[in-house]
């Protein structure tokens, strides 16, 4: 730690702080619109300049606080700590004339921008900002950038701060922005004018501090002080990223990230941020039953008599299914009532996951997200995580560029890092080479699988191959648990943690979709088959696949809709919050439940949120343990040798189950957002392919 006066007051900070750092340990505010401290350093924009003292004598002029460390100061003279000077008058005169040449080209256009009452630029402009102009020469303009359906572009207001094009080649892997020109030519834009191809492209738009790029879809709907904001979960992935659901009345109109180190830093998916416009479309707003094989609507009361009768015949004549969305809530409401019925027919594994009825290590990722920074050996099996979770990958980018040796077995595919590919599919498990060497004496290893490895008639084979794996590489030692699972369900942790699985004797989802049962509740399942006989009770939000081979319909509500918990892929627990109310007739799932409970006059022993999630927690504690990741707890008692079971194997290479990124569950589908870049999407994978 090294000792520095701030204004006068001293602080001790770590050496390799910058000057901007140390600054705000001490308190003080430092305006800066090129640094960002996710970012590598550009010290473009100049505003952060302050006065340095050594001796007590001030330096020949002000330096830029964000491109210099403390470490790199002259050494103190005549015992006097070296200084840094905020509020003088020679560093606000300094910060006066930087943003007078930030202002000389910049368009008087606050009205209609929609980066107005968010943008950084208006902010210092009022702390540092001029009464008038002296520059009475024509303003430059530049010519608008295409980049894509996501991002609006209005160049002429670009202050070359160069977030973007850091972001697109640091973080997102992806260098398709650049600047062209130099000096008042300058210009930020794409190579070829290309759609932006990332699956973070829209994190640039929070990162730009003025107008220059907004939100396309977003633009001219609502100023910010219009909006009521909600701290939510995100469940596009089974990452459970921080979220900040803006709603205008009924209608969501944005989701913007929030700040959680721990997951997903400050950025979210393309998906996760433009899929909102689903949540109004197609949306199932009132009950329905199929009569003489047509869909007609119904009551509430016709609709759980109809839904009562059904599911009447009890036992292993019926059964249930839940989906991706689901939240814990319903599935323990849903789990409850059938076994209240006598059936043992339940399952939360719609894509047939071979995962669940062990100990909780068996299915998480143990090393936690965050615990990606720290690995220096990555091998990842039948996953796609660029697809899967996006900021995830983005986490293994991070490790990757600090050194972290990566490998691949699965599809050889563009993960925006070098990667050894070892091989396609199981058998390559035996043939590690020298990457086995680098996993046993990492000391960090991890092994990520993926449902891609899992997902198939012999992923409980392929989940023993990849934990003997494990156990003979040493994955798994004390205070380290380097065996992971990623999820691709938001749903699926939470499910498992319940124990939504088949009873002793009960069927899986896989045999409950081929027929024979009487009566099936699909609690929002979409992305499985779906048997063409029996009774199909649909509880879910979007007239998708399910509802449209449902016999009974039971709206539900969305994620934004409800006060709702979910348990990421490294078994988090989180809370999501209501931001809007449900859409006409809609009830929460769980709700929905209870009711038809009733009416079967087998009624659950709760008649709200808080008793429901009481017993939640009483039957399944790690409910109770809100935002905690268990990590390496107990990491020694775990032996991943013993998951999955014996048996043959195919040599079926692994395949992720996620074919379109944009289009993977209701509310993606239903997004004309999301529709518009899969087809832009789709349409540069055929040029390529040609």
């Amino acid at each position: 730690m090294t000792k520095i006066l701030v204004d006068g007051a001293e602080v001790d900070v770590p050496p390799e702080y910058t000057l901007l750092q140390a600054c705000e340990a001490a308190g003080a505010e430092i305006p800066r619109f090129c640094y960002h401290e996710r970012l590598s350093i550009a010290g473009n924009c100049r505003m952060c300049l302050i006065e340095v003292k050594v001796g007590g004598k001030s330096g020949p002029k002000p330096v830029a606080s964000c491109a210099q460390q403390v470490k790199d100061l002259p050494p103190a003279r005549d015992n006097m700590l070296n200084e840094l000077v905020t509020k003088s008058a020679t560093v606000a005169k300094a910060r006066n004339g930087v943003m007078e040449f930030l202002l000389i080209n910049h368009p008087l256009d606050c009205p209609i921008c929609d980066q107005g009452g968010e943008c950084d630029l208006q902010d210092q402009a009022v702390a540092y900002g001029r009464s008038g102009s002296r520059f009475e020469e024509n303003k430059r303009a530049v010519e608008e950038k295409f980049m894509g359906p996501l991002v609006k572009t209005v160049m002429t207001r670009c202050i070359q701060c160069t977030r973007c094009i850091r972001f697109a080649t640091e973080v997102a892997g992806v260098p398709e922005l650049g600047a062209t020109g130099r000096g008042e030519d300058m210009e930020v834009t794409t190579y070829l004018e290309a759609s932006l191809s990332s699956e973070l492209s829209a994190n640039v738009i929070d990162l730009c501090p003025v107008g220059a790029l907004t939100s396309k879809p977003y633009a001219f709907n609502a100023r910010p002080w219009e909006l009521t904001k909600t701290e939510s979960v995100d469940v596009m992935d089974a990452l459970g990223s921080a979220i900040r659901v803006d709603a205008r009345g009924e209608a969501v109109l944005r989701v913007l990230p929030r700040v959680n180190d721990e997951i997903n830093e400050e950025w979210i998916s393309d998906k996760t941020r433009y899929a909102e416009d689903g949540l109004s479309r197609q949306r199932l707003d009132r009950p329905y039953v199929r009569v003489n094989g047509k869909l007609r609507a119904a009551s509430w009361d016709e609709a759980l008599q109809a839904a009562a009768r059904a599911l009447a015949v009890g036992g292993d004549r019926i059964g249930a299914i839940a989906g991706d969305l689901a939240c814990a809530e319903s599935m323990k409401a849903t789990l409850d009532l059938f076994r209240v019925l006598g059936s043992a027919n339940t399952d939360c594994r719609p894509d047939g996951a071979k995962l669940g009825g062990g100990a909780r290590q068996g299915y998480l990722f143990n090393s936690t997200i965050a615990g990606i920074d720290d690995a220096d050996a990555i091998l990842l099996v039948g996953t796609n995580p660029r697809v899967e979770a996006p900021v995830l990958n983005a986490r293994i980018r991070k490790a990757w560029l600090r050194g972290a040796e990566v490998a691949v077995i699965g599809e050889a595919t563009d993960l925006t890092y070098r990667y050894a590919h070892i091989g396609a599919g199981p058998q390559s498990l035996g043939q590690l080479g020298a990457v086995a060497e680098l996993l046993k004496n990492a000391q960090r290893p991890m092994i990520i699988v993926g449902q891609g490895a899992l997902a198939r008639p012999d992923g409980a084979q392929v989940l023993r191959a990849v934990g003997r794996l494990a156990a003979q590489l040493g994955v798994v030692r004390e205070a380290w648990n380097g065996f992971n699972v990623l999820h691709t369900a938001a749903a699926r942790v939470g499910g498992l943690d319940l124990g939504f699985l088949p009873a002793q004797g009960g069927k899986s989802a896989e045999e409950m979709s081929q027929g024979g049962l009487d009566a099936l509740l699909l609690l929002g399942v979409d992305e499985a088959p779906l048997p063409s006989t029996g009774t199909v009770i649909y509880v879910g939000t979007h007239g998708d696949a399910g509802a449209h081979r449902a016999d009974i319909i039971l709206p539900g509500v969305a994620y934004t809709e409800k006060d709702a918990t979910w348990v990421n892929t490294e078994g988090r627990v989180q809370y999501g919050r209501r931001a809007t109310f449900p859409k006409g007739d809609a009830k929460e799932d769980w709700t929905i439940l209870r009711a038809l409970s009733a009416v079967m006059g087998k009624t659950l022993p709760y008649d709200s949120l808080a008793q429901l999630r009481a017993k939640m927690i009483a039957d399944h504690p790690s409910f109770g343990q809100v935002d905690y990741a268990p990590g390496a707890a107990d990491a020694t008692r775990f032996d991943p040798a013993q998951l999955g079971a014996d048996g043959s194997i195919s040599n079926e290479p692994f395949r992720s189950p996620i074919t379109d990124f944009y289009l993977t569950n209701p509310i993606a589908r239903a997004s004309v957002t999301m529709a518009e870049c899969s087809r832009l999407k789709r349409g540069a994978e055929r040029v390529a392919a040609e």
